[in-house]
């Protein structure tokens, strides 16, 4: 005989809550930036660039900033070699500051991958949010605005889901 375990969650934000948090990263994105006329949010698919279309949003309304919106694409279980690609070139990026977006920072691999691409060019500035920061870092990359930073057990998951009735994030 087999017994299975049925998978706990806890709601750890729910849609109000997550959209608050939304609302202050994009008003802290946009007093980081408040002298640039341009900038780019780059969202790491799936969910960071979900993200990543809420804040440009919010920023439109809130400031004066022109905000061009990248998806990045990686594998994000891939080896070192994956290939990353963003939806814009290399010319759109010089000069320009750049808000790499994600849902949840874990260890750190992804966001530190997803930089590459913007390394090849010569951008102003980088600066990475995060809606969730588990504060398990494998790698030296931090995120410079963050929702929530929560310590959890490394057996502990956070999932970010966007679906057609609003955000929620779980830990199981």
């Amino acid at each position: 005989m087999v017994f299975t375990m049925k998978e706990s969650r806890t709601i750890l934000l729910n849609d109000k809550q997550i959209r608050q948090k939304i609302n202050r990263l994009a008003y802290q994105i946009y007093e980081d930036n408040a002298t640039e006329k341009e900038i780019i949010l780059a969202g790491i698919m799936k969910s960071g660039f979900q993200l990543c279309e809420i804040i440009a949003s919010i920023l439109t309304t809130i400031s004066p900033l022109k905000v061009i919106i990248a998806e990045v694409h990686i594998d994000k279980h891939g080896k070192v070699n994956t290939d990353v690609t963003i939806s814009i070139n290399n010319d759109q990026l010089n000069g320009k500051v750049v808000i790499l977006i994600d849902d949840v920072l874990d260890s750190g691999k992804t966001l530190m991958y997803s930089l590459k691409p913007f390394l090849a060019s010569d951008i102003k500035k980088i600066r990475t949010v995060v809606l969730i920061d588990r504060n398990h870092k494998r790698f030296p990359v931090s995120a410079d605005f963050a929702g929530l930073s929560l310590s959890t057990t490394l057996k502990e998951h956070v999932t970010v889901e966007f679906t057609s009735s609003g955000i929620c994030a779980w830990i199981s």
